[in-house]
């Protein structure tokens, strides 16, 4: 059975036969593969009237673990922005009820962010229907597949997150 990334390999190794093309046997998969999870995401997180920022920001708050609070700059360590995006997006998270501010007891001029019950609600529900939509996108690997993929993305990875 051929994909389309198969098709895309044997036209260039047809037009460029003097280049090595496996790289895009792998990461031309990888990339569309993404689109297609980040389009599955995108609906889930629709279906729970939450934009993929603000599901990144409520699961960062959520796996920290009761009280469900972390400083701004955890925050931005755990979601990759800078601070001014981070400060906007606490803002409206607060506006919309899912997180509140509250004084650090560590540091006089800090603050924790704390997920709200509301917040808490609306993640919980959205994580569990998002694992449902990507178990799906996985159901074609068998567990022992699943697994070596994992490994292979993790070998991958690791570099980029050093």
């Amino acid at each position: 059975m051929q994909d389309e990334v198969d098709r895309l390999v044997a036209a260039w190794r047809t037009e460029r036969p003097d280049l090595d093309v496996r790289p895009l046997q792998v990461l031309s998969r990888v990339s569309r593969l993404a689109r297609h999870l980040d389009r599955a995401r995108r609906g889930v997180f629709a279906d729970h009237d939450l934009e993929s920022w603000e599901f990144d920001v409520l699961t960062a708050l959520r796996r920290a673990g009761s009280p469900y609070q972390l400083s701004p700059g955890r925050l931005l360590h755990a979601t990759l922005v800078t601070s001014g995006t981070m400060t906007n997006r606490i803002d409206r998270l607060a506006a919309a009820g899912l997180v509140e501010r509250h004084p650090d007891p560590q540091d006089k001029r800090g603050v924790q962010v704390r997920l709200t019950s509301a917040g808490m609600t609306r993640v919980d529900a959205a994580f569990a229907d998002l694992l449902q939509r990507e178990e799906a996108i996985l159901e074609g690997l068998s567990p022992a597949q699943h697994d070596a993929l994992a490994d292979l993305l993790r070998i991958l990875l690791i570099p980029f997150d050093e």
